[in-house]
């Protein structure tokens, strides 16, 4: 297996493992820090943003311009980006609300001792894992397509999913805790959620890179953009307000753009 494919996979299970790293933090803290949380997945939604609409869709156009023109080329890019945007829409549509994987929870919040409120918190913590399964399963894709095509690129959107994977990781273990009182179990739900990415990965690599031209690349990286702007837009900036103050998500969104500006400024 050639280099590139190895990096690639390599970076989408960093990501995955995230999710993992997230109950760790949860489950050995006595309180959350939400302020940290909130400007870190402000951060990500910044990152996400600035490589998405200044890099990825430019490679789109670029990929798209050369093959059937420029009209045409950048009419797929747009179709590609809203593609993207309406599949990734649909797997949030399709997961159930109890287990939605960026609902806000904290290790403060889960108390009560009956065996019908620790049954609903293990329902809760088990569908959501299958949730953010079935949630990261794109993500993988699309960060391994990422880092095939341009390592530098695959670096910046693993280092923006895996901060968006924390609080995923921290959605399934606080349940799960509190209805089993085994860190480890919590921790393992937690983990195995996130492994779909690096499968993700995997899928790519037989279905897409093996048996597609480079053309279709350009198909690919527009999706990409548009799931990165969905997840964004729907899901990190809002759970970021949540987690703390308005501002404090701002500023990691802004932080975010300004580390990816610099970043890309250094490899031109």
């Amino acid at each position: 297996m050639e280099g590139n494919v190895l990096f690639a996979l390599s970076l989408t299970m960093i990501a995955g493992i995230a999710t993992g790293l997230g109950s760790a933090m949860i489950l050995f803290t006595k309180q959350t820090n939400k302020k940290v949380l909130s400007f870190s997945l402000g951060l990500s939604a910044g990152v996400m943003l600035y490589v998405s609409f200044v890099e990825i869709i430019s490679k789109s156009v670029d990929s798209l311009v050369l093959v059937y023109g420029e009209k045409l080329g950048n009419t797929f890019t747009v179709l590609g980006f809203f593609g993207g945007i309406f599949i990734i829409a649909i797997i949030d549509k399709l997961i159930p609300e109890m287990g939605n994987p960026h609902e806000i929870h904290t290790v403060e919040e889960m108390d009560g001792n009956s065996e019908d409120h620790k049954q609903r918190l293990m329902r809760m913590g088990v569908f959501t894992a299958l949730a953010i399964g079935i949630h990261n399963f794109p993500e993988g894709l699309a960060t391994f397509i990422a880092a095939y095509q341009d390592p530098t690129m695959g670096i910046a959107i693993t280092f923006a999913i895996a901060i968006h994977n924390i609080p995923e990781g921290i959605a399934v273990a606080v349940p799960i805790f509190y209805a089993t009182g085994s860190r480890s179990k919590a921790f393992i739900y937690s983990f195995l959620s996130g492994l779909s990415e690096p499968v993700g990965a995997i899928l790519g690599y037989f279905l897409f890179i093996q048996f597609i031209g480079d053309e279709a690349f350009g198909f690919i990286f527009a999706a990409v953009a548009g799931i990165m702007v969905y997840i964004s837009l729907d899901e990190l900036l809002p759970a970021a307000r949540e987690y703390g103050e308005h501002h404090i998500a701002m500023w990691g969104l802004i932080s975010g753009m300004a580390i990816m500006a610099i970043s890309l400024l250094l490899f031109i």
